[in-house]
């Protein structure tokens, strides 16, 4: 069956709600057993879009779905679930949301649309260089939120300036990313790309992500991983990816494990950490392979301090992060990292390759191999401390060194892995190998 939007009453005119319009469309087609729901060229505006099994929805070119910004249009999340997840500090509205359901695509050339120029706003906290954060003016709903959907396609779309997360799948199984652009704000607090929480079975592909937060990020949220377990199997491959932030993530929300990740043939560009393994909240990440990724990483500015309640960026330019290490004001141990592959990776960056664990959870049997780092600085900020937010140890200052490890075993840097500063950051990087605590092989 097919539905097109028009047939509704939906109007492509930028300014009539048609919220009801393309749901009873999608409402059609899945009470018909399946099909596809046709967004022909215009631009619509909607509130919450419920997604069905058995559904594409259909984005044309020249179509644009638009998120309203009124909280009357956007549910509370917290609200219209039936299940309890009162602890997720997810409250606010979402423009895409699927739940317990099958089968579902979102594909085309057209763009979803979620407004985030208007609730981010610049008060020129960082003296001016226009790289910090960005303050938040308003209500921001989540692009999508796609719980335990098994069968999931994204293809070709394009998410735009997204206001929060882009695209969370939560919890979900057989999933495919292909070919899709996130085109987002850089310096958009938590407009994170894609995010499979306690996902399995995952195949990110082809993709063009530009944003502020994590470009990729594979996580283990508490309430997710209460209710769908591990993260595990999946394969991300051939992106572009920019970031103010990471670019391939894994962490730091981690309550279950994470294991069977493969990350490869992709280009960083820009972000303020190329590859990062986050462990903070107890679950084991295992069995993680990363080739052939190349690019830059660089440190931005932040914000000027002036409160609490400041908003930095995490990262300061490294290109290999790994980190297991408690959260300030938790005694909650970090789970191990173990059995990490990282080779053929060419990287110009500005920070230390940190592998940095602690007493109680050391990081375990990690290999970097056929790899060159550069050091060279690309932007207007120098070497002079490490960072491991959010944790207990913050950011700290020190002589940066090329590689940083604290707390391994069984850590290995050698095999055709070649290390070169450029004279931009000779004086500010300790040119040599720091181990505390830790084994070298």
């Amino acid at each position: 069956m097919t539905c097109n939007i028009f047939d509704f009453g939906a109007l492509g005119d930028g300014k009539t709600l048609n919220t009801a319009a393309i749901q009873a469309a999608i409402d059609a087609c899945t009470a018909a057993g399946g099909g596809r729901v046709v967004v022909p060229a215009g631009k619509y505006l909607s509130g919450t879009l419920c997604l069905k099994s058995n559904v594409e929805l259909h984005l044309e070119s020249g179509a644009e779905l638009i998120a309203s910004l009124d909280p009357a249009d956007m549910p509370d999340m917290l609200g219209s679930f039936e299940d309890d997840n009162r602890d997720t500090g997810w409250e606010g509205g979402c423009f895409l949301l699927a739940r317990h359901a099958e089968n579902i695509t979102i594909s085309g050339f057209g763009r979803i649309d979620g407004r985030g120029r208007e609730v981010f706003f610049e008060d020129d906290a960082d003296g001016g260089s226009h790289e910090s954060p960005l303050k938040v003016r308003s209500f921001r709903p989540r692009m999508s939120f796609l719980e335990d959907v098994r069968n999931l396609t994204v293809k070709d779309v394009t998410f735009y300036d997204a206001a929060f997360w882009t695209l969370h799948m939560a919890g979900c199984r057989n999933v495919l990313i292909d070919g899709i652009r996130i085109e987002n704000n850089e310096r958009g607090p938590n407009n994170d790309g894609i995010d499979p929480d306690c996902c399995q079975n995952v195949i990110i592909r082809g993709c063009v992500i530009r944003c502020a937060d994590d470009a990729i990020v594979i996580k283990t949220t508490a309430p997710m991983s209460r209710k769908y377990g591990d993260c595990s199997h999946i394969l991300i491959s051939n992106c572009i990816l920019r970031s103010h932030s990471s670019a391939l993530k894994i962490g730091t929300e981690t309550w279950g494990e994470i294991h069977h990740v493969t990350m490869s043939d992709c280009i960083v560009d820009s972000c303020s950490r190329g590859i990062g393994i986050w462990s903070r909240d107890g679950g084991r990440i295992h069995d993680i392979s990363i080739h052939h990724i190349s690019g830059s990483t660089r440190r931005y500015r932040d914000r000027v301090r002036q409160d609490a309640e400041v908003v930095v960026w995490w990262g300061k330019g490294e290109g290999v992060f790994l980190s297991a290490t408690q959260r300030a004001g938790v005694e909650r141990l970090p789970g191990p990292i173990d059995t990490v592959f990282l080779d053929h990776l060419a990287l110009t960056c500005e920070g230390a390759i940190t592998i940095a664990g602690e007493k109680e959870s050391p990081i375990r049997n990690v290999s970097i191999r056929d790899s060159s780092f550069l050091w060279k600085q690309q932007g207007s900020q120098v070497p002079d401390c490490l960072d491991e937010q959010p944790s207990r140890r913050g950011v700290w200052p020190c002589e940066v060194p090329m590689a940083y490890v604290r707390w391994g075993e069984g850590i290995s840097i050698r095999d055709h892995v070649r290390f070169a500063v450029d004279d931009s950051l000779r004086p500010y990087i300790r040119q040599t190998l720091l181990f505390e605590h830790a084994s070298e092989e």
